[in-house]
């Protein structure tokens, strides 16, 4: 009891002691295209709500091919144990493809899932966050367990994510230098994608690099480039 009692203060101090704004850019590279394109977020909290927004844009040699945006949009609550998400969209900016929207009813336990043109309900397990705000989630948490797992939901599905500790070690991003905690998603399943992040120990746990790889060998990279926070 004493345990489960000092995780909780831990997480709530976390939460509280996170910045109120922060504005983050990326740059997206792919193995053999190099720089395929820039992500730029932005998170804000104003008293227990939250709203975070990330817009990916095509560059270089994808540009030719694929002149578009993606937008993701995450807004919540921010809750003793960190981030409670309330609603969650994604679209592109030049086409309908792949629009979901999607609203957590943590009341019924289910969440609604919109896409395609079609609704449906999903059962929501608790602590499930979605695309965007699992990377901010990390700042809410204390990582000093060698596995951190949460529910994470694309919008149309929850999926449990388990990532494990893997190292500490020191990034070098063209937003400056940081000394990390490096944790790797664990997949049982082939078809499961792959994935792996650095945080950033002395700015908020905040992801500096995420390398991504997918079941068919598709390699992405995001690595900060620029961060401002308060």
């Amino acid at each position: 009891m004493k345990i489960l009692l000092t995780l909780a203060l831990l997480a709530a101090t976390s939460a509280l002691a996170a910045p109120s704004e922060i504005t983050a850019r990326y740059q997206l590279s792919h193995r053999a295209l190099g720089v395929i394109g820039s992500v730029d977020e932005s998170f804000s909290r104003k008293g227990d709500q939250y709203s975070i927004r990330s817009v990916s844009r095509s560059e270089g040699a994808l540009k030719v091919f694929l002149d578009d945006e993606l937008v993701m949009e995450s807004d919540g609550k921010v809750t003793p144990q960190g981030l409670r998400p309330m609603t969650f969209g994604q679209h592109r900016v030049n086409s309908n493809k792949g629009r979901v929207k999607a609203t957590f009813h943590w009341d019924r336990g289910i969440m609604l899932s919109t896409h395609g043109g079609e609704s449906s309900e999903v059962p929501l397990p608790k602590a499930t966050q979605d695309r965007i705000s699992l990377m901010y989630q990390f700042m809410n948490l204390p990582l000093e367990e060698a596995t951190v797992t949460m529910p994470m939901s694309n919008g149309r599905k929850v999926d449990v994510y388990t990532y494990r500790f893997v190292d500490e070690v020191r990034v070098t991003t063209p937003a400056g230098e940081f000394d990390t905690r490096h944790y790797a998603r664990v997949t049982t399943n082939p078809k499961e994608s792959k994935a792996d992040v650095w945080l950033a120990k002395s700015h908020f746990n905040f992801p500096v690099r995420v390398v991504f790889d997918d079941a068919k060998g598709m390699r992405l990279e995001q690595v900060l480039v620029a961060l401002e926070a308060r």
